[in-house]
């Protein structure tokens, strides 16, 4: 717990907007790879994946924030907003890539939304997170209540569990990466269930 106690004193010096600072620089080097043909043989395809990729883990870390500090007691509170916008950040830079350099008409994309399920699923996921990006500041929380912001942020635990599903569905052939994510964001899901209220529901 010392080792703990002394990682939350660093934590406590180091600003939130480093995360933003770290997000923006990771996506434009990412970027920067994909114009400098870095990227294999099908970059815009590559960079897509490259940004969901990054999008999904941020995803998981934001919902790892509360379990961490209730079990071995690291406390990443301060960057939790970050962390959610941050992957907000990529989930649109994700969508951006695949409308504007892949599919690149509105027509495509909306074909595409209404005939691949997978693409349907992650657009049912971005939209669920676009509502928690706008909220995501000091005046919303007052305007909507603790509680009322706090019921509207629990959108972020389908929003995960749609990215998991679209991430699995779109890969081709058994990849451990995607299995790995789900699993992780099933499991950080189950850490919200209130066992004994659960338990007294179907006694």
């Amino acid at each position: 717990m010392q080792v703990v106690g002394g990682i939350n004193t660093g934590l406590r010096k180091v600003p939130a907007w480093l995360v933003y600072l770290a997000g923006l620089g990771w996506a434009a080097y990412l970027f920067w790879l994909g114009l400098s043909n870095q990227l294999g043989p099908e970059p815009i395809n590559t960079l897509e994946r490259l940004y969901g990729d990054v999008a999904i883990k941020l995803l998981i870390l934001g919902l790892a924030v509360t379990p961490l500090r209730k079990w071995p007691g690291l406390n990443l509170m301060k960057f939790r907003r970050a962390i959610g916008l941050t992957a907000f950040g990529f989930v649109l830079a994700h969508f951006l890539v695949f409308a504007i350099l892949d599919v690149q008409t509105l027509e495509r994309v909306w074909t595409e939304i209404v005939k691949r399920p997978y693409v349907t699923i992650g657009m049912a996921g971005f939209l669920l997170l676009i509502p928690l990006a706008v909220t995501s500041n000091n005046l919303s929380v007052r305007k909507l209540g603790g509680a009322g912001w706090r019921k509207l942020h629990k959108l972020t635990y389908a929003a995960a569990l749609l990215g998991a599903v679209h991430y699995l569905w779109l890969v081709k052939g058994f990849q451990i990466e995607p299995v790995v994510y789900t699993a992780l964001i099933v499991g950080l899901l189950l850490t919200r269930i209130k066992w004994s209220r659960a338990r007294a529901v179907f006694a």
